[in-house]
């Protein structure tokens, strides 16, 4: 039986840790100094080597020239806590998930007490820190508040928050963090020189992808993808099947399509990712990180150049032209979208569905009013326009404004006063043309029968020029129009005439 790669490849030294030198550093320092403390917290994500690092200051600690940075690697104590070696009495490794109880800890705290068999130095492990109870933690603060001279603490934890306060201020904290992707690259291109096994460099490349920053991770994924090998040694092909990984021809194909805005195309490769059997999401999440590359493609033409990604230059080319054809707008808000998207699919019963809803919003940019929807409608007119490509619209001209002539309003001319009635003559005067008031509102009598009010009651009036019969009534005629009196005949009752509102005696 063959042993795991992430066993096998164990560091054994601090020397040997890879990208975690803002740990290792410190701490051989410190171990050069002497001044090694009695406690330590070591945190960070998982398969970051927070493990294998507490066995190396382990082992730094109890060899024969200990403390020392750099291990012998021949007393009898460097063997045994080498990477698979037998282990030491002095060295106790405990994991807290199992053994994270108050019984669990008055144990610990009995048998920490005996002194170390063979070494200068008595270390205990606890893994999982943060599956330790708090009664457990209690009973420990004591004895990690003031341990005995030969007594040293590692606690190693992926939830530093969740260790009890009064226990994580009495600790050296270093926090481990993720690898970066060049250091992982290296780190699984050595393993594969050393395994004597061909594989083709595109494979590489998902391979640290899929370990997202953790070299456990990245190791098993290697260790899968060595096994599967062929005669022809591990092709790209083998590779992306066996991670689940969507073809990059159904990527291309997507985003030609989204960029053609050809909806056919679109719900066409959906149909094909259903019937090879790939899941919706990890399709949705794989064009999510596809377009993710073709935004830092846009906005760094020579991403491939500086290292920013790790693509064939067949596949650099494509995704270039992929990018100018969606701009940066149509990118980002096709991001956004699938992105949302995936927080749908979570625990959905239909996961096709909403991935072809997301594919429809991304060919519909008009649907939103969003100002990133605004710009993509605005980046698509302008290569329709072909301007987009540094042509200079032409700006059409303002007309000149010309005012449109208002008529004035034309003032009332004075009333005429006959000669007569300026003399005194008793003859009736032609009264001027009044502005016709609002006609009087009905008024309601006691048997709830609308009346009408007088002329001369509403808003008429008559005048009486030396005492002859000569006025005009207001609202005697249709409308309120004014009625004027001529010379030597009296005016007419509206009612007379069949109109409405005429005065009453």
């Amino acid at each position: 039986m063959s042993l795991a790669l992430y066993r096998k490849y164990r560091p054994g030294s601090f020397a040997e840790v890879k990208g975690q030198e803002h740990v290792t550093v410190p701490l051989q320092q410190a171990l050069r100094n002497g001044r090694v403390h009695h406690a330590y917290l070591f945190s960070g994500p998982r398969g970051c080597g927070k493990t294998s690092s507490a066995r190396i200051l382990a082992r730094s600690l109890t060899s024969v020239q200990g403390p020392t940075p750099d291990p012998c690697g021949v007393c009898d104590s460097c063997v045994a806590l080498a990477p698979n070696g037998p282990g030491s009495l002095d060295v106790v490794e405990s994991v807290a998930a199992p053994h994270g109880g108050v019984d669990d800890a008055r144990d610990l705290r009995e048998r920490a007490f005996y002194a170390p068999v063979s070494s200068p130095y008595k270390i205990y492990i606890i893994d999982e820190a943060h599956m330790v109870s708090r009664e457990g933690f209690n009973a420990l603060l004591k004895l990690v508040e003031e341990p005995p001279e030969f007594l040293r603490f590692v606690f190693a934890t992926t939830e530093p928050e969740k260790v009890l306060s009064t226990i994580r201020s009495r600790t050296h904290h270093y926090p481990f963090r993720l690898m970066p992707r060049r250091d992982l690259t290296e780190l699984l291109q050595s393993v594969v020189e050393s395994e004597g096994i061909a594989v083709d460099p595109t494979v590489l490349p998902l391979v640290v992808r899929a370990a997202a920053g953790s070299a456990r991770d990245g190791l098993s994924i290697l260790d899968q993808v060595l096994a599967s090998a062929g005669s022809d040694g591990v092709t790209r092909e083998s590779a992306a099947s066996l991670l689940g990984v969507t073809p990059d021809t159904l990527l291309d194909d997507v985003v030609d399509a989204f960029a053609a805005h050809d909806a056919a195309g679109v719900f066409a490769t959906v149909d094909s990712v259903m019937e090879g059997g790939h899941d919706p999401r990890r399709f949705a999440g794989d064009v999510l990180e596809r377009l993710r590359d073709l935004v830092v493609l846009d906005a760094v033409p020579d991403a491939g150049d500086k290292g920013l990604l790790d693509c064939p230059p067949e596949q650099l080319t494509r995704m270039s032209r992929q990018a100018a054809s969606l701009g940066p707008a149509g990118l980002s808000r096709a991001a956004d979208l699938f992105h949302a998207g995936l927080v749908e699919m979570r625990g959905t019963t239909s996961p096709r569905l909403l991935l072809e809803l997301v594919c429809a919003r991304v060919l519909l940019p008009g649907a939103s009013s969003d100002a990133s929807a605004l710009v993509a409608r605005l980046e698509r007119v302008e290569r329709r326009l072909d301007i987009a490509g540094g042509a200079v619209p032409v700006t059409p001209q303002p007309h000149p404004h010309i005012p449109h002539p208002t008529t004035a309003p034309v003032a009332p001319e004075p009333a005429r006063v006959p000669d007569s009635a300026r003399h005194g003559s008793s003859a009736p005067s032609i009264s001027a043309p009044v502005a016709p008031p609002r006609p009087a509102p009905p008024v309601i009598d006691g048997t709830g029968t609308p009346s009408v009010r007088p002329a001369a009651e509403g808003s008429g009036s008559v005048d009486h020029a030396g005492g002859a019969g000569s006025g005009t009534a207001n609202s005697g005629t249709p409308g309120g129009w004014p009625m004027t009196a001529v010379p030597g005949v009296a005016a007419e009752p509206a009612a007379a005439q069949g109109q409405p509102g005429a005065p009453t005696d």
